[in-house]
Parts: C-alpha cells; structure tokens; sequence
C-alpha cells in the first residue's frame, strides 16, 4: 500500500492490556502495598471504590491518593505515590512496533478509560506521535463501555464509526464497540502474532512489518 494514499479503513486501540502487559491497576497496587507494607487487599479495596473518581476526571491524582493513604494508613508521600504510580507503566512492546508499522495513510486513535497525571505523562511519550486522535475518559467525563466514549471517539477520529476497528482485551468494551458501528476486535498479548493478521486483513494490507 502507497503510504501516501488515504486508506479506506482506519484503527484505534485501547491502552491497558493492550499497549501495557497484563493490568495497571493491578500492577500500580501490588507496587503500593510492597513499598508501604500494607496488604495490597487493603490497599486493593481503596483503590477500586474510588479509581471510577479519577476515571471520569471527578478527583485529581493527589486527592485520590489523600483519601487511599487516610483509608489505608499507607505512608508515602505524593510525590512518592505519583513516581510509583507512573513507574507501574509495563509497555508492550510487540503492539508499539505494530503501532509504528501501520501505514502513514492509516488513521489511529485511542480510547482509553485513564487517570490524570497518566494521561499527559502518555501524551508526551514520543511514541504517541503516531496517533491521530487521544480519547481519555478522564477528560471526557465518560469511561467505556460508555455511548458517550464510543462517540467521542467517532468524533475525534472525523470518520464513521463503519471504517475504523477498535482493539480492547475486554470483551464488554468489543460489545460496545459493535453496537456503536465499530470494527471489535478482541486482542491478547500471547495472541500478538494472529491479531496482526487480522488487523492486515481488516486494513487490506497483506501484512504488517510490526
């Protein structure tokens, strides 16, 4: 394919467990427990009654980590908390060499349900060049599987919803992507190798040099 030439059918992707290996939030509390010496169910309980606060960018990172710290007696300070927050990140690599292989004529976009702090620590990663369009539930308002996030994402990506394919590892999110008019299509990181062709096909490339 012409790298010049405007495609015909376009993609955008998901973020956690899909441009990072396994979960964040998994990984991010795990990390917390270990450095405070809190049991990471306690430290689990917190973060996930009050993560939707930050996902619909209704509480600052720092506020959010006030409130987890008072709730589970964990001592570290923010700026402490916020390094270990974003050293939590454990790329993908295969999907960031799938990213940079995808033709120039190909829009990109991502939908991700995010954090503040997370989301311009993303934006400035040189590699999210690439993207056409950056959809973060944080600064939407709305997280999938949210109408609201699927027509955002439609609007930012300035194509119907018919012509791009999203890529999610969650199921509900595909769910949500088809009833919106998308492409869904259900990745896993030990399945890098078949998405690729699927994607190629969905593109109508014979193949991606990712």
């Amino acid at each position: 394919m012409d790298s010049s030439v405007a495609a015909a059918r376009h993609v955008a992707f998901d973020w956690g467990g899909v441009f990072t290996v396994g979960t964040f939030d998994g990984r991010s509390t795990q990390n917390v427990a270990e450095r405070s010496g809190v049991p990471v169910e306690r430290v689990r309980d917190s973060y996930f009654r009050h993560v939707r606060q930050l996902e619909v960018g209704a509480w600052t990172l720092e506020h959010f980590w006030a409130v987890m710290a008072e709730e589970t007696g964990a001592a570290l300070s923010y700026a402490d908390f916020e390094a270990l927050y974003l050293g939590s990140i454990a790329d993908h690599a295969p999907m960031y060499a799938t990213l940079a292989a995808l033709p120039a004529g190909v829009r990109v976009g991502l939908l991700s349900n995010n954090y503040p702090v997370v989301s311009a620590h993303l934006r400035r990663d040189p590699r999210f060049a690439r993207f056409d369009a950056l959809v973060f539930s944080n600064e939407l308002g709305h997280k999938k599987p949210a109408p609201e996030s699927f027509a955002a994402l439609e609007a930012a990506m300035e194509l119907p919803a018919a012509q791009t394919a999203f890529v999610d590892d969650v199921q509900e999110n595909i769910d949500a992507a088809n009833a919106a008019g998308f492409h869904g299509i259900l990745y896993h990181h030990e399945a890098h190798a078949r998405f690729e062709r699927e994607l190629a096909a969905w593109l109508g490339l014979d193949a991606l040099n990712g």
